[in-house]
């Protein structure tokens, strides 16, 4: 028999930690993934689990775990994917076997929408004990073979020209809270940044000065730069001077002064998009997060021509395929096309029905 703990604790400690260098973020998701893992199997077994054996987590084991997700957590087929499979390919291999399958991570809640880091838990931990363990080989294969589940893609969620300026109108310029917030609400629309971007920006990362920018630590440890429009500016400069943050102090802290929580910021979003919705009742149909926010930067990149190589770029992708999905959602793009397209001597345009019962009957 073979004990589970003494691979766990390798995993974190040789692995994320000292090879990979993860993030706290990163270790953190992980650590709750198998807390998850190790309480299922738990209940399954009787065994505690220190004295779980790898033979313990088996496919069967483990498919079950992940059908217990979307049952009885109610976590979407996305984050039970997540919770398996991880975005690129790990190194390690089973000894005759295939790499690990493709997808991305969760992080440490059941959160749909945000994940850290580029691999999942289960794989990632099986694909390590594989060379420890090569007695388990066929064990191991076949956790890992269990396929991700395929999923509807919606389209993302953006707000309109007019959405925006109604969420900027929204919070009140007259309290300090007010000013904070419009300043955040403005540098996340333009800039695109994480909100865990926005809520470790420091002021030392504002350059207000020619080229005004801003340098933020994003996702993978990658630094990048990005541009500030003339607005942003001269709404920076107003709130740092009223802040007066030295250099390591956070650019929009919390009533304490220290920095905004990432459910905080998430937090104000809802309150002031509420307040927003009476000006703008079209944001009463979208639920508003900051990731939204930074859909919306993307979008309005997009819509003035930037290519999708410097969106990706903008918004720290790891590649320019993660930036696709802004294409799918422009219908300006596919008109344009449409128009493109029209037969030689037509006027380009959709087709539109002639009656209205004829327009209901074929929109269904």
């Amino acid at each position: 028999m073979s004990a589970l703990a003494p691979v766990m604790e390798g995993f974190f400690t040789e692995r994320l930690l000292g090879q990979r260098r993860a993030s706290p973020h990163t270790v953190a998701s992980y650590r709750d993934t198998f807390r998850l893992l190790l309480s299922f199997a738990q209940r399954r077994t009787g065994k505690a689990p220190s004295k779980l054996d790898i033979q313990d987590l088996d496919a069967v084991i483990v498919g079950a775990f992940l059908d217990h997700l979307e049952r009885e957590r109610h976590n979407s087929v996305r984050t039970r994917n997540n919770r398996l499979v991880s975005r690129v390919t790990d190194s390690l291999h089973v000894p005759g076997g295939e790499p690990p399958g493709q997808g991305t991570k969760s992080r440490p809640r059941t959160s749909t929408n945000q994940r850290f880091g580029t691999l999942a838990a289960i794989h990632s931990l099986f694909a390590y004990a594989a060379l420890r363990h090569p007695e388990h080989a066929a064990l191991i294969q076949r956790v890992l073979a269990i396929p991700a589940k395929r999923m509807d893609r919606k389209l993302v969620c953006f707000l309109t020209d007019d959405e925006v300026d109604a969420l900027l109108s929204a919070p009140d310029h007259h309290t300090w809270v007010g000013r904070r917030d419009h300043a955040l609400l403005l540098v996340a629309i333009q800039t695109g940044l994480r909100v865990s971007e926005l809520t470790s920006l420091t002021s030392g990362d504002v350059e207000l000065d020619t080229g005004a920018h801003l340098r933020c630590h994003g996702k993978g440890r990658k630094e990048r730069i990005t541009p500030l429009t003339t607005q942003v500016r001269a709404v920076l400069q107003a709130w740092l001077a009223e802040r007066r943050g030295g250099p390591t102090e956070a650019v929009f802290p919390s009533r304490r002064g220290g920095p905004l929580s990432s459910d905080a910021v998430a937090v104000l979003v809802t309150r002031h998009t509420r307040a927003a919705a009476a000006r703008c009742p079209s944001l009463m149909t979208k639920t508003v997060t900051p990731h939204v926010l930074r859909h919306t930067c993307a979008m309005r990149l997009l819509a003035v021509g930037v290519d999708t190589s410097v969106i990706a770029l903008w918004l720290g992708h790891e590649g320019v395929e993660t930036t696709q999905i802004y294409l799918h959602a422009d219908l300006a793009i596919k008109e344009r096309a449409l128009a493109r397209t029209a037969p030689t001597g037509t006027t380009p345009g959709r087709y539109r029905a002639p009656d209205s019962l004829l327009a209901f009957l074929e929109g269904l």
